[in-house]
């Protein structure tokens, strides 16, 4: 059996970066036929862009601006060419941004990550990612399918019927959040019953600490991380050498100083930007917000893509609570609708392995009342549930921040 999902993985990076490098002015011309990057890329002659370097004088699209671009010039705030009704699938994600899927094989790149992770053809998988309006379900249904598994389209939650379709199916992989994973292990050994047919699982979209790795495993399954996002798919995943992160093939990621666009040194955080190859959906230069660093040298697996740490939390303050983006435009939302309320700010944290959030919320006068209609509030624009806290009016710190990622 071989180790590798197809001889790209282990190609000399030289080879690759010429690959991708010769690739890219076919792109820029295709991406510039949308009206945002025709004006983003005014004057920029494709041919010329053949390097890191020249890539990287290029602007910055991002993603933290999508929602208002998007919104000023829908569904794709200019950046797509292709017209929507070619596309496969069309979705919303949390801002709101608005994702296409493209029609051919494998669109969000991700049948390497589940390869890496141990699946194979013929397996059968879990897949409990949301498939309601957002990518997720599909992003790794679709990755599953492509590399030959059968799916089972669960979804979160109602883990009674999990448990029948799993007594049924007998799955062998899992893929999904970790905490669902945790809750779907934790509520088997509660109910007595059987799940032992998952031996492996590839997790994303919550931290995945020490302590829940060490706790999964200890049930049995090997689980594995990757890095993917709503926009771009599947953009690095975990390998049996468990030493960072891969990056996927066909993508060009850069790490930037927070802020701007320029390189960092090797080894140094900065901000994740990726270019990607695909020409019916191209993005130039999209910043996640999301921090990371490269790793020296190439990964014990034979995959010799850069590697890197994984994620590293955000350069801006945006954060990913149970799987879904939480934005400061949302807790500026909360405000508006709460115009009697001081300085707010969400806390984010973990309990019991699980993501918790709280918002700490400015009042001259806390009552029940208003505790629970801020609760209701806070559900309603996150599409997440959150405990509340009133505290005295001046109590927060007033430096700017109305989200804190605290995990």
């Amino acid at each position: 059996m071989t180790d590798h999902y197809d001889t790209k993985e282990t190609r000399d990076p030289a080879e690759r970066e010429a690959d991708l490098l010769s690739r890219l002015p076919a792109i820029l011309r295709k991406a510039m036929q949308a009206p945002a990057y025709a004006e983003r890329l005014r004057g920029v002659d494709p041919v010329s862009i053949t390097s890191r370097a020249a890539l990287a004088q290029l602007p910055v699209l991002r993603k933290s601006e999508l929602p208002a671009l998007h919104k000023a010039a829908p569904p794709f705030g200019g950046f797509v060419a292709t017209p929507s009704g070619a596309f496969a699938r069309l979705f919303t994600s949390p801002g709101p941004i608005f994702e296409p899927e493209t029609a051919h094989a494998d669109p969000w790149r991700g049948a390497r990550a589940l390869f890496a992770a141990g699946f194979r053809p013929g397996d059968i998988a879990l897949n409990t990612f949301s498939y309601h309006l957002t990518p997720g379900g599909f992003i790794m249904d679709s990755s599953a399918r492509a590399l030959g598994c059968a799916v089972i389209p669960a979804g979160p939650g109602n883990t009674e019927q999990q448990f029948e379709l799993i007594e049924t199916y007998r799955p062998n992989g899992y893929s999904g959040t970790p905490d669902f994973l945790k809750i779907l292990v934790d509520a088997a050994i509660a109910a007595d019953r059987d799940i032992s047919s998952i031996k492996r699982a590839l997790v994303s979209g919550a931290a995945f600490p020490p302590s829940l790795q060490k706790e999964i495993k200890s049930h049995g399954i090997e689980a594995y991380q990757a890095f993917g996002t709503a926009d771009l798919g599947m953009v690095a995943f975990e390998t049996p050498a468990h030493e960072g992160m891969v990056v996927n093939e066909d993508l060009i990621l850069e790490i930037v100083k927070p802020g701007t666009g320029d390189p960092v040194a090797a080894g140094d955080v900065g901000e994740i930007v990726v270019t990607s190859l695909d020409p019916d959906h191209p993005w130039i230069r999209l910043a996640l917000g999301d921090l990371t660093a490269s790793l020296p040298g190439t990964s014990p697996c034979g995959r010799s893509n850069l590697r890197i740490k994984g994620w590293m939390g955000r350069a801006d303050q945006t954060t990913k609570v149970k799987g879904m983006f939480v934005r400061p435009e949302q807790i500026a939302e909360i405000a508006k609708r709460h115009p009697a309320l001081g300085r707010l700010r969400l806390v984010v944290g973990r309990a019991e392995e699980t993501d918790v959030m709280t918002l700490r919320a400015e009042c001259a006068a806390p009552d029940a009342t208003l505790q629970n209609e801020l609760t209701a509030t806070l559900r309603a624009v996150t599409k997440l549930g959150g405990a509340v806290e009133l505290v005295r009016a001046g109590s927060l710190p007033n430096d700017g921040k109305v989200i804190a990622d605290e995990r």
